[in-house]
């Protein structure tokens, strides 16, 4: 959550970000157990069990700021080591990065047709992976107003950092996440005769009137339950957190400011922040939505309660070693320059969000290998 400013000179102030939306663990289901079979490297889930394009676009993106924000921090702490740990990146570079992932998982779908894994892996792969990322420099450089051509070539060092994230793209992220399988609209347990339910009513009651909850890791059978695993849902939540600041503090600085900047600003910190919050909320829905029966309203300012409690806690640990990438002393409402009053609505917004996201990502499961 940074703020309008990411120079060296003193604390960042911190732009309103949400440390929520993720992937719930979900319903279980027999169905989803039956379909648990072993993937190749370069095999998609089965017809009707992909992810929709508009959501892998959306984890493309997400995962490509987190790249951004991984090197530039890395980069910056080599030249002047700062514990603030801010790394760097844009909306446009979001929309780049949504893009190229997108071409190149129609391009490490072709893997099996190539007769040597070796040569697909480590050269063919590569090869479009840093032709496409020239081709996304250039249209970044075309969208600010430079000239064809006009970005620098890529030096023997950015060529090999290329490289090495065109391996892991390949070898790490991709692998995993073409297991990822999307439900579709939710089975709820409900008589045989009945109409289905629609998008958003409240799940099914038991005989005692409690609405039941979600199931956890495990469905009936010791079968795989809907949702992602706790560790994955952690990760989500983290990347999304750099995904909130980095809109947040460009269009911070691009209308606050009105300097131009074209990139925002966030810490390395916030991984940790959102994910681990984020985590927090999502269990308050699971509790309040499911075992009690709450609606939006009533459980928003649980939500808002706890997130402001998790910066100030935050933020005290990370100014004690000179880490805190914000400061709020110079907003009205503020509490310590820790917490201020003015992000309220934001705070609001982005808590009812998380829930809406969660309803979407429970439909989400990992297929694991066997």
């Amino acid at each position: 959550m940074a703020g309008s400013d990411a120079d060296d000179q003193g604390p960042v102030p911190r732009g309103c970000a949400a440390r929520r939306p993720g992937a719930p663990g979900g319903q279980g289901g027999e169905a989803a157990a039956s379909r648990r079979e072993p993937l190749s490297t370069a095999e998609v889930p089965d017809e009707g069990g992909e992810l929709p394009a508009w959501m892998r676009l959306y984890f493309y993106g997400m995962h490509g700021i987190t790249l951004d924000v991984l090197v530039s921090s890395a980069r910056r702490f080599a030249r002047s080591p700062d514990l603030r740990m801010l790394g760097f990146s844009s909306p446009y570079r979001c929309l780049l990065h949504s893009l190229t992932h997108f071409a190149l998982e129609k391009v490490y779908l072709q893997q099996r047709r190539c007769p040597s894994a070796f040569v697909f892996n480590f050269f063919l792969y590569p090869s479009a992976h840093v032709g496409l990322q020239t081709l996304a420099g250039q249209a970044r450089l075309l969208s600010l107003g430079g000239r064809p051509g006009g970005a620098a070539a890529l030096g023997a060092l950015d060529l090999a950092l290329q490289y090495m994230l065109a391996l892991y793209h390949c070898q790490v992220f991709l692998k995993r996440f073409l297991r990822l399988r999307y439900q579709g609209q939710q089975r709820q347990q409900q008589p045989r005769d009945a109409p289905p339910a629609p998008p958003g009513t409240r799940a099914p009651q038991a005989a005692t009137g409690r609405q039941l909850r979600p199931r956890g890791p495990r469905g009936a059978g010791a079968a795989p339950s809907q949702g992602l695993p706790d560790l994955l849902r952690f990760l989500f939540f983290g990347m999304h957190g750099f995904l909130d600041e980095i809109f947040f503090t460009f269009f911070f600085n691009l209308l606050g400011q009105g300097d131009g900047t074209t990139s925002g600003h966030t810490s390395l910190w916030s991984f940790f922040m959102y994910g681990s919050c984020s985590f927090v909320v999502e269990k308050l829905y699971f509790h309040l939505h499911y075992s009690r029966g709450w609606g939006t309203w009533k459980r928003v300012p649980f939500y808002v309660i706890f997130i402001y409690a998790w910066e100030l806690s935050w933020g005290l640990g990370l100014r004690t070693w000179g880490a805190c990438s914000w400061d709020y002393s110079h907003y009205p409402l503020n509490f310590m320059g820790l917490i201020t009053l003015m992000y309220l609505p934001g705070w609001i917004f982005l808590s009812v969000y998380q829930d809406l996201l969660s309803n979407v990502l429970w439909r989400v499961q990992y297929i694991p290998t066997n």
